[in-house]
């Protein structure tokens, strides 16, 4: 079947002509083949650090803790959390904006490596992320941070399990983050949108494979609230912390990131919406392209005015 020509940026390749197969074989391959990248490690203007921490069913995760060098303290925060589609390990653009998030933000950046589908399937993606989010307002003293100043984002499925921690926050009377950064977010399990029915053959991701990674992440629907599995269908957007949400053009989720935040808006919660054009699905994997490296000019803008730098 012949794909459709998108009119998507030049400055993407060749991530615009990359379409990931999704099988339980092949994801059992990747997530054995994905390794945290070294270059972490050599950036002299960072400390970077593993920490392990308890997670959900007595379960045990890993925190990747990246510090600037000579910062104040205590610091402002930031829980970042990849995207994958629940199913992959983080890219090395996840760990390469980590550190420009630290770097630019000036603030300790909070990696989450949670568990991951099939072996683990939903609600523990969500219970470990709202562990993570438990664990650095708990231990903000030894961890350096302020913890009034803890915001929490990431893209893709780290969206959607960004919007859970601050719902679970909410709902089970934790400390709210202070914002929530939701980059091309999945949030709507109905599967109705107009992106979703027209973006069924986009490079780096497309409705397709949203179809095929459903039943590896979410076999038993009933075991997980409607909420933290379709955060769209809340029944409360109110008392949720202000957001930014930025889309993709040619993406299937398109629509999520859209349709969530005028479901803030319309509850009185301050939200920027930044729609990208030319751009597809995980376009910041790119990360030197013009338009990633506007992008992260933004993102850092608004948590530095979160963290009232």
């Amino acid at each position: 079947m012949k794909k459709t020509k998108y009119p998507i940026s030049r400055e993407f390749f060749p991530y615009s002509k990359f379409t990931p197969p999704v099988s339980r074989m092949f994801v059992k391959l990747a997530q054995k083949g994905m390794k945290t990248p070294g270059f972490i490690y050599k950036d002299s203007d960072v400390d970077v650090r593993v920490q392990k921490i308890p997670a959900y069913r007595g379960g045990e995760i890993e925190l990747i803790i990246f510090t600037p060098k000579g910062i104040k303290t205590p610091a402002p925060c930031f829980i970042g959390i990849h995207g994958g589609g629940f199913v992959f390990e983080g890219f090395s653009s996840h760990f390469s904006h980590a550190l420009t998030y630290a770097k630019e933000a000036k603030c300790v950046v909070v990696y989450v490596r949670y568990r991951l589908a099939p072996g683990y399937s939903f609600p523990y993606q969500q219970e470990d992320c709202y562990a993570a989010l438990c664990y650095v307002q708990r231990n903000a003293d030894k961890l350096g941070v302020d913890p009034g100043r803890i915001g929490i984002g990431g893209d893709s499925a780290g969206g959607t399990l960004s919007v859970t921690s601050c719902m679970m926050a909410r709902d089970r009377g934790s400390i709210l983050p202070l914002f929530q950064l939701l980059i091309y977010p999945w949030l709507d399990d109905r599967n109705v949108s107009e992106s979703y029915h027209k973006y069924t053959d986009t490079p780096m991701w497309n409705s397709t494979l949203s179809k095929k990674v459903g039943p590896l992440t979410n076999p038993n629907p009933a075991s997980t609230p409607l909420a933290y599995r379709s955060p769209v269908e809340a029944e409360s957007f109110e008392n949720l912390p202000p957001a930014y949400i930025e889309v993709a053009e040619f993406d299937p989720l398109h629509d999520d990131g859209v349709y969530y935040a005028q479901l803030l808006q319309s509850a009185g919660i301050q939200t920027e919406l930044h729609e990208t054009k030319g751009t597809m699905h995980g376009f910041d994997t790119k990360v030197n392209a013009p338009t990633t490296q506007r992008m992260l000019k933004s993102r850092t803008k608004f948590m530095k005015k979160m963290f009232n730098l």
